[in-house]
């Protein structure tokens, strides 16, 4: 039986295609295939399939969906297991597997071998991912995911190919898709190289120059020092970029992806600040740097204003900024531009930049617009991980680095997402997260959630070094601003239920009432902070994925 996501839902048997029944119920399935090998609770596939007004009987409707799609692919593939359902598919059944097996492969081959890896995974997509819910909300996430993943896919193919020196017939392929994503810096940069080792330099040149028209007018800032290289190394006409000189056709694609750091096609990833208040940059930078030095990141500083009078004064003070952070051994761009719509223009630069992680900052009132306002357009569209950090006044203290970051955990995947941001902080600054979950309740039979903390702690040590701290606590907001009271930064998760019902009662009150710096953290597609750079989206990379 063979499962395919990339394309419409489809599952065959042999050459029979399976009737799956409706769209809710092919919607359940698509859920839990995009979760393979996982269990999936009932009450997440109730909110995905009817969002916040799900009938009474939903329980009931979906027990019936399950029971209709398990005599279709039969009980060893769809089972039930607590506190929901999981599709157990052996290696290779489901097309999106065979696609990042394949992926894995093409890494540690040769350029030719490697490109025709890239070629038989990209021949898997039948269209774009689950065609078929491209206008259902629960799906959207999850395709922007895969879409994403095949982009990457598709720029390592053409990487692997201009290795193995087929440069001339690239050219007009790269030309079509720099048309259709203007604003993707490496497909720009591989058409850059495929002119100018085709012989056409001027070409090369003039491609360079509608870059940066095209990021300049869109986004407001020049292309990434990497592009800017490799324009100066075709000025010269640099022998490194010379096939032969760089020996690129015979290299293994392992040495070539640790070379890719060094290489003008692959520019360094990147931490966007976007400040809302001026005010504000300070506090974003204290966190922003540090990250940006372990591992090591690139800092985009956008300064969006609605008056055209501040233009020159906000650009001159971020442009202070970055030589700042230059001196200070921090690679960093600046740009200020205009803006009538600071939402959307924030998210187009996360989308279009190598961008880990966006830090913009908000006051304790704007929380309330959430998920409206310019915060929720960013919470709502930006690729990367978000922190939003809650500025209560000018008096708003900096993070204390000599005291723990403090991530309130109860196994959720926003706290997952939470406890990533938090591992990363802390490891930069070489202290302790502290771990805060619920304590337990033995009248009740409910157990502490210690066993839950001790799991994560080990593998927060395992992927960033750092030390761990539980700490037991009542429920409720009291108690976790009483916990907050010693910490140098608290990092609270955002539940993916915000859009329906805002950011609740208990998180408002610790947001606003908790004594330190507060950030709250929404998890994006891309990879996280501490992921490894060969990794594509998050979906490869997760302190889950690393504990396994």
């Amino acid at each position: 039986m063979e499962f395919r996501i990339l394309g419409p839902l489809e599952v065959r048997d042999g050459d029979r295609l399976l009737p799956l029944g409706g769209p809710r119920q092919r919607a359940v399935l698509a859920v839990l295939l995009t979760r393979a090998n996982e269990v999936v609770s009932a009450e997440k596939l109730i909110d995905e399939l009817w969002g916040d007004e799900p009938p009474e009987t939903a329980a009931n409707v979906l027990q019936g969906y399950v029971s209709h799609l398990r005599k279709e692919l039969g009980p060893d593939v769809l089972l039930t297991r607590a506190p929901g359902y999981l599709v157990q598919l052996e290696p290779g059944r489901l097309d999106l597997h065979r696609f990042e097996r394949l992926l894995d492969e093409a890494r540690a081959e040769t350029a030719e071998r490697a490109a025709a890896t890239l070629r038989e995974a990209l021949a898997l997509w039948r269209g774009p991912a689950l065609a078929d819910f491209a206008y259902e909300p629960f799906a959207q996430a999850e395709i922007a995911r895969l879409e994403e993943l095949r982009l990457v896919a598709l720029e390592r193919r053409i990487e692997a190919d201009l290795a193995a020196g087929r440069d001339a017939e690239l050219a007009g392929e790269l030309e079509g898709l720099v048309s259709k994503h203007p604003l993707r810096e490496r497909f720009r940069g591989q058409l850059m190289l495929a002119l100018y080792r085709s012989g056409r330099q001027a070409e090369a040149l003039e491609a360079y120059q509608a870059a940066r028209r095209a990021l300049v007018d869109e986004l407001g800032i020049d292309p990434s020092p990497a592009l800017q290289e490799l324009e100066r190394a075709i000025l010269r006409q640099d022998s490194s970029l010379d096939l032969a000189d760089a020996q690129a056709a015979e290299a293994p694609r392992r040495a070539h992806a640790e070379a890719a750091s060094r290489d003008p096609l692959f520019p360094e990833r990147s931490i966007l600040v976007a400040p809302h208040d001026e005010a504000s940059l300070d506090a974003l930078l204290a966190l922003a740097e540090p990250l940006a030095r372990r591992p090591p990141r690139s800092v985009i500083l956008a300064g969006l204003v609605p008056d055209p009078a501040e233009l020159a004064r906000a650009n001159a003070a971020l442009q202070e900024r970055r030589a700042a952070l230059a001196a200070r051994g921090v690679a960093a761009r600046a740009a200020a531009f205009t803006s009538s719509d600071l939402g959307e223009d924030v998210v187009r630069f996360a989308s279009q930049q190598d961008v880990d992680l966006l830090l913009l900052d908000v006051e304790p009132e704007q929380l309330d617009a959430i998920p409206g306002g310019y915060v929720g357009t960013i919470l709502t569209g930006a690729p990367c991980d978000v922190g939003v950090l809650v500025v209560r006044g000018r008096g708003t203290p900096s993070f204390a680095r000599d005291r723990p970051v403090l991530v309130p955990f109860g196994g959720a995947d926003h706290e997952w997402a939470a406890a990533e941001i938090g591992a990363w902080i802390a490891s930069t600054q070489g202290v302790p997260l502290r771990l805060l979950g619920a304590a337990g309740a033995p009248k009740e039979g409910k157990r502490d959630a210690s066993r839950l903390l001790a799991s994560v702690a080990l593998m927060v040590q395992q992927v960033a070094g750092v030390t761990t701290e539980p700490l037991l606590v009542e429920p409720g907001d009291e108690a976790v601003i009483e916990a907050a009271e010693d910490a140098g930064l608290l990092v609270v998760g955002l539940s993916s239920a915000w859009r329906q019902e805002g950011l609740g009662a208990t998180r408002l009150a610790v947001l606003r009432g908790a004594r330190p710096p507060t950030l709250l953290v929404r998890g994006g597609l891309r990879p996280g902070g501490l992921a490894p750079n060969e990794s594509l989206t998050r979906f490869t990379w997760t302190l889950a994925e690393a504990g396994r």
